[in-house]
């Protein structure tokens, strides 16, 4: 840079007169794009003119500068931290665009700043893992969508957790979470009884997407995962256990004889024996029949291979006096029969793993 040049920038950072401080604030800019500055201490001269000029501006003028400043390749680093800690309206533009913010000045912004900040970084191009579990432990709900539904962001298995717990809870991230690409499909399976039919359909045509290999990860992965707790065992539990053992030993426990107990009133066997034949948990069971998950139940009948006259069975009698019983069970067996037997397989595999932790926590 010319020594004139050096001297022009000193006496600009010294001008009284705010308006003239305005027109100086955009001449510097344009100098900058227009010669970018080559030697160290050129840049730092700039960033010092630029920073302090800009410090006095009003937000306008700042979020100005921060549009132009958004796509330099090497920015003033002073002025860009500024500029990423200012106002949203400031602030926005380089948070979302810039690449020449560190991952340190992201974190700093994460960590300090408002919802606002935290969606805008939520929308960049590449965040880093580390800054996304800090927009996860921060931000509200509306933000982890923003994130989430971006699949450039990184995110930890940590994280990923985290969000599904969010999630479970409220219903407005049900979408961001099952369309998310990078969600582990361990994780991806625990929304199955949260969310509406639409969304569960997505999860089994990812479950029928899996490859073998990856389906194995996913089941690893998974075990590691501290299972939910689900409630107390029923009162009778340890005697139906008991007794659908005695009968298994004898041979006498078959998918015909579940209809028998549902029939009977004897929930407990009828759980006890649906989680045996179809090598699932108790818990699981449970949870199909009090909420009458009668979709998750015919993944639980193809995947056993039952018959789906029995299914329909099933379905009838646990929708019971309910109006349209019966149309609605010609509806949910109309699931059964469209239901890949390999995809209802591989969802079950996922809804075991409550069984084989359960099992290894009581060994």
């Amino acid at each position: 840079m010319a020594e004139s040049k050096i001297n022009d920038l000193m006496k600009l950072a010294r001008e009284p007169s705010s308006e003239r401080r305005r027109e100086l604030l955009r001449e510097v800019t344009d100098m900058f794009f227009a010669a970018p500055p080559q030697r160290t201490g050129e840049m730092a001269l700039f960033d010092d003119v630029l920073s302090q000029l800009s410090g006095e501006m009003e937000e306008a003028v700042r979020a100005e500068l921060s549009q132009r400043m958004a796509d330099a390749a090497q920015p003033p680093r002073r002025l860009l931290a500024d500029l990423a800690l200012d106002s949203l309206a400031v602030a926005e533009p380089v948070l979302t665009r810039s690449r020449a913010l560190t991952e340190d000045d992201l974190l700093r912004v994460a960590r300090t700043r408002d919802q606002g900040h935290l969606r805008a970084i939520s929308r960049r191009a590449n965040v880093p893992e580390a800054v996304s579990d800090a927009i996860v432990e921060r931000g509200d709900d509306d933000t982890l969508s923003v994130l989430l539904r971006n699949e450039h962001a990184s995110l930890s298995r940590a994280a990923h957790e985290a969000a599904v717990d969010r999630a479970v809870a409220n219903p407005a991230l049900h979408q961001a979470v099952v369309d998310r690409q990078s969600l582990p499909m361990d994780l991806l399976n625990e929304m199955y009884f949260v969310v509406e039919a639409r969304l569960r359909d997505r999860i089994l045509e990812k479950n029928a997407a899996v490859d073998p290999a990856a389906l194995e990860a996913a089941l690893a992965a998974g075990r590691k995962r501290v299972a939910a707790r689900d409630g107390a065992l029923p009162a009778d539990y340890a005697e139906a256990e008991a007794e659908v053992r005695e009968m298994k030993t004898r041979g006498g426990v078959g998918p015909t004889m579940l209809a028998s107990f549902l029939r009977n009133g004897e929930t407990t066997k009828f759980l006890v024996a649906l989680a045996e034949l179809a090598d699932i948990d108790f818990h699981t069971a449970r949870r199909i029949l009090e909420r009458r998950e009668l979709d998750a139940l015919a993944i639980v009948c193809k995947a056993a291979d039952f018959d789906r006259s029995l299914f329909l069975t099933f379905a009838v009698l646990v929708l019971g006096r309910e109006a349209e019983a019966m149309g609605r069970a010609r509806e949910y067996g109309q699931i059964y029969s469209d239901l890949p037997r390999d995809a209802a397989c591989r969802t079950i595999r996922f809804w075991r793993m409550r069984r084989q932790i359960g099992d290894v926590a009581a060994a």
